[in-house]
């Protein structure tokens, strides 16, 4: 093919899967117990997606990734201090929450309107990756209504496979019922495609990368300007962790027919 592609891959942070989380009314809406204490990574969909993206663009000349979150400006410091080494990308900031409790649709306004102002994206070239879900804002629809915000048509969600076919097409492997897969060819971008695992390793550190990297990642983070984003559109009537249920009996010898039939009856109860 005589182009490359321009990916945009759309990214969050969330809290570490190892941490827990307390949730709590403000006076600003729902929030995280000491959200800003707790340690973050990026959103474990978005890190398929960038893998995905900087592995497209190393085997196809003339590529270039790029990089768009919402995130307050310290905490995402921190994640990309840990990801600058693993991929190249340029890194396209916004300051606001990073909660699940700001809604699909704003916050994919926002990101749609970062990405038009991209000044070197050339949108007969743009393939634009996100993860098919979430770890925090997990409504399935964030990467959806930024494609359509942009005007992209052909958007392919539950991605595990993608590749480039010799006539230029994209060859889509996207996830069905039984473990089996839908397979899609889209003849040229423009593309939204929500990845799920993907099938490629996590790169490895690379400190020639990460130096390349953290020359532009720092001066888009200290230039990036408030979202104005905010939990509104709804109303929580109450938050809450899910209740903890634990009921165990020891029994010795039970036939496995009557530990069956006991399973079936709790679960019915």
């Amino acid at each position: 093919m005589s182009q490359g592609f321009h990916v945009v891959v759309c990214a969050g942070i969330v809290p570490d899967p190892l941490q827990t989380l307390q949730p709590m009314d403000t006076p600003q809406g729902p929030a995280l117990k000491n959200e800003m204490m707790l340690p973050v990574v990026l959103d474990p969909w978005a890190w398929h997606a960038l893998f995905e993206a900087a592995h497209l663009a190393k085997n196809t000349p003339d590529s270039k990734v790029w990089l768009v979150s919402l995130a307050p400006k310290a905490k995402l410091q921190q994640v990309m201090m840990g990801i600058a080494q693993k991929v190249p990308f340029e890194l396209v900031a916004m300051d606001g929450p990073a909660s699940g409790f700001t809604s699909a649709g704003a916050v994919a306004e926002k990101l749609a309107t970062a990405i038009e102002g991209i000044s070197e994206l050339d949108r007969s070239r743009l393939l634009l990756f996100g993860g098919w879900e979430s770890a925090s804002r997990a409504a399935g629809a964030t990467m959806q209504i930024v494609g359509e915000r942009l005007g992209i048509l052909d958007q392919f969600q539950g991605v595990d496979e993608l590749r480039i076919q010799d006539d230029g097409s994209l060859r889509i492997l996207e996830r069905v019922e039984g473990g089996k897969h839908q397979v899609s060819t889209c003849v040229a971008p423009p593309a939204m495609l929500g990845w799920a695992t993907g099938n490629l390793p996590e790169p490895p550190n690379n400190p020639q990368v990460g130096m390349a990297n953290m020359r532009t990642i720092m001066p888009a983070i200290q230039k990036a300007t408030a979202s104005g984003l905010s939990v509104d559109g709804g109303e929580f009537l109450s938050i809450e962790l899910p209740k903890q249920q634990r009921q165990t009996r020891i029994v010795k010898d039970a036939p496995t027919d009557d530990i069956a039939r006991e399973i079936v009856e709790w679960i019915k109860g």
